[in-house]
């Protein structure tokens, strides 16, 4: 998605345009994020060439991005950190895909402690054998969560409930 793609509906009369940063309509949402970010009014003028498209506000970019990320309610989500020397996208889904999951997307940040974050959505309702494929490819997974786990969780409470009961 570039920056024309999520113009804000709003108007913006033409005095107030005046004073906002012009950006080319062609630049990437990934760039376009710290230039609004860093606008003291938190919007950017869109321009094509002399034209002015239009205007980008923070909520025009929240709502683009959000239009990114498909909903999946049949996905996992896997949260691991390695090193950022370590770092490959192509082993992370090599090793997703050895599961016979498929790797639906994924987001990497820096940790605090020099560590990279990388949140993996897989399409898978139990993660565990691509936890566990992870794992074998040294990367240290953190949290995952799918609704096979979830369903394991309240199963497992239930029973030792039901064992506590029969203890009495």
């Amino acid at each position: 998605m570039t920056a024309r793609d999520v113009l804000s509906p709003l108007m913006v009369p033409a005095d107030e345009m005046a004073g906002l940063r012009i950006i080319d309509g062609d630049m990437p949402l990934v760039d376009v994020l710290p230039r609004l970010l860093d606008s003291g009014s938190h919007s950017l003028a869109v321009a094509d060439g002399d034209v002015t498209l239009g205007v980008i506000t923070e909520t025009s970019l929240l709502e683009g991005l959000g239009r990114m990320i498909a909903p999946r309610d049949d996905s996992s989500v896997i949260t691991l950190e390695c090193r950022p020397e370590d770092y490959s996208a192509s082993m992370l889904a090599h090793a997703v895909e050895n599961t016979d999951s498929h790797l639906v997307d994924f987001w990497s940040v820096p940790a605090a402690d020099g560590m990279l974050r990388v949140t993996l959505r897989v399409r898978c309702s139990d993660p565990s054998a691509a936890v566990r494929s992870l794992e074998r490819y040294d990367f240290r997974v953190v949290e995952a969560s799918g609704s096979m786990v979830r369903d394991a969780e309240i199963a497992s409470e239930r029973l030792l409930a039901l064992q506590t009961l029969l203890n009495v």
